[in-house]
């Protein structure tokens, strides 16, 4: 080998050792820097304002969205409770004339001839009718019977000194007669409750017993299209707390 060619090859190593060492280095991995680049027209790019497109409901939804709206647009009505029943008051005629009816009663005894009278005088003439019925296994409170018209009569004065005003004198013939009625009561209990109340007024004598006669009672029915003769009705019942007041239906 020459000396030209040997030199040739230690230059070719000593440049092969140089691109290699230089690869090693890792120059070559890092991205080569790019030219910024100028804006081309710039001043004539106009950005659009693109709608939202707004996605078609099915006919269901829409409706229950227009109903969910209307709701939401109604008024909230607050539900009223309903009002506590009021007690049946005995009322007058209406403007059309129609009358009213009442039934009052029980009443038996003298008691049944006192509210007679006092409906007479309200003047209802056809428009007092009454039903009399028999009241089997009632209680009376009485007193025994008296030995004659003289002792009845001073018995009757002591009860009316002490308040007493409702009673009634048993006329007819047999054990009973001479005696003095004061109330009949469909139970025992309440035929003991008026005993105790009448003990208050000083009325020692008086006693519970069942009658078994079957003594008749009077239920009065009253029709009337006066509002007067009504008013001074229904002020009758504080003259015959053991009778009952209360509307009818007209026949």
């Amino acid at each position: 080998m020459n000396k030209g060619v040997k030199i040739f090859f230690w230059l070719l190593v000593v440049v092969n050792v140089g691109v290699f060492a230089v690869m090693k280095s890792g120059v070559f991995d890092k991205p080569l820097p790019v030219p910024a680049q100028r804006e081309s027209n710039a001043d004539k790019i106009i950005l659009l304002n693109i709608p939202e497109v707004a996605v078609e409901s099915t006919p269901a939804v829409a409706e229950h969205a227009v109903a969910a709206s209307a709701v939401a647009a109604s008024p909230v009505i607050a539900k009223a409770e309903p009002a506590a029943p009021e007690p049946v008051k005995p009322k007058a005629a209406d403007n059309k004339g129609t009358p009213v009816c009442y039934e009052w009663g029980e009443f038996s005894g003298a008691d049944s001839e006192r509210a007679r009278k006092a409906l007479v005088k309200l003047q209802l003439d056809k428009n007092l009718s009454q039903r009399d019925t028999e009241q089997p296994n009632v209680y009376w409170v009485y007193i025994p019977p008296q030995k004659d018209k003289a002792a009845v009569t001073q018995k009757v004065a002591q009860l009316k000194a002490r308040g007493v005003t409702d009673y009634f004198v048993v006329q007819e013939a047999g054990e009973w007669l001479n005696a003095i009625s004061l109330g009949m009561f469909k139970t025992h209990e309440a035929a003991q409750k008026y005993l105790d109340d009448l003990s208050t007024k000083d009325v020692r004598t008086a006693k519970v017993g069942e009658r078994a006669s079957k003594p008749k009672s009077t239920v009065f029915i009253i029709s009337s299209t006066d509002s007067e003769k009504i008013v001074k009705l229904t002020a009758l019942q504080k003259d015959f707390q053991n009778a009952e007041l209360k509307s009818a239906s007209c026949h």
